[in-house]
């Protein structure tokens, strides 16, 4: 049973995992920190939080779960931060986007002996702007939730590590569940290059595009006429803020660069192919992914 969680990080994933556990039935406590004063403050309105902690180091003290939920380099920070003071019968777990760096580093600052256990997460959901303003209890239904858990499932069975942090961490991926998600398990660089291709690409490619129209005809009178469905669904993602792809861009970059540049490929020969039949074949596979 989990009775007291703080959320550091009270923006669009922190304050919707807040709603989510109030809406699946959490009855225990919900204390929440953000550098922006104005997010925990929206938070606590909503009623994502209960309470907007002064002393987050404090307050994480007094915690049986810990969630970041910021950029991957405020995660890192904050796991550096905690480390040393948080006792072997608590969890730290997080929602940052790429989990290589996060998951070595969760396992060399926690999950050793005297430590708290740590398990790394990332919530396959979000929207394209960010901030608490926007949360949704119902963010994350359907979605999957990946555990990025090498080699903590394993460790798990060592007598240094605490059966309370264990408990708490088979408790938080029930509520995950309960929040209507899938979970998942991956090594965590399976993860980053899957979320390469399915997240991190599209992204770039939408704001690549966006930039490109903005600078080619930005400026048109007769382009919000003109531009419809196409246009509004492929530059969506051209709103994301870069404070937070700017973690995602350093963190794993040579998977993404890898997905850039064979997607730069492929639109050369779409190209060249504009008036031979191979272009009907790339109709037809993009056609076969969409069906599967």
């Amino acid at each position: 049973m989990i009775e007291r969680i703080l959320i550091l990080g009270t923006g669009l994933l922190g304050s919707s995992t807040g709603l989510a556990l109030r809406a699946a039935g959490f009855a225990g406590a919900i204390e929440g920190w953000d550098k922006n004063p104005n997010e925990s403050a929206e938070a606590l309105r909503l009623g994502a939080i209960d309470t907007v902690v002064g002393d987050p180091l404090s307050a994480a003290e007094a915690s049986e779960i810990v969630l970041l939920a910021m950029p991957v380099y405020a995660i890192l920070d904050w796991m550096e931060q905690l480390a040393p003071i948080l006792s072997p019968e608590q969890l730290v777990t997080d929602v940052g986007s790429t989990k290589a760096a996060i998951t070595a580093t969760g396992n060399r600052l926690f999950n050793q002996p005297g430590r708290a256990a740590f398990l790394p997460g990332h919530p396959m959901a979000g929207k394209e702007i960010g901030g608490a303003a926007v949360a949704d209890a119902g963010l994350f239904r359907d979605a999957a939730w990946i555990f990025t858990t090498d080699p903590w499932i394993c460790a798990l069975t060592k007598d240094e590590f605490s059966p309370k942090a264990a408990s708490l961490a088979m408790h938080w991926m029930q509520w995950v569940r309960d929040f209507g998600c899938r979970v998942m398990e991956l090594e965590a660089g399976r993860h980053d290059e899957l979320v390469a291709w399915v997240s991190h690409l599209p992204q770039f490619l939408s704001t690549a595009l966006t930039a490109l129209i903005e600078t080619e005809v930005g400026d048109a009178p007769e382009l919000n006429a003109v531009g419809g469905r196409a246009l509004r669904e492929m530059t969506r993602l051209g709103s994301s803020p870069f404070s937070m792809w700017r973690d995602v861009a350093l963190t794993n970059t040579d998977k993404i660069a890898a997905a850039i540049l064979a997607l730069e490929q492929r639109l050369a020969h779409l190209r060249e192919n504009l008036r031979t039949p191979e272009l009907r074949d790339e109709f037809e596979l993009a056609n076969r992914f969409r069906k599967g």
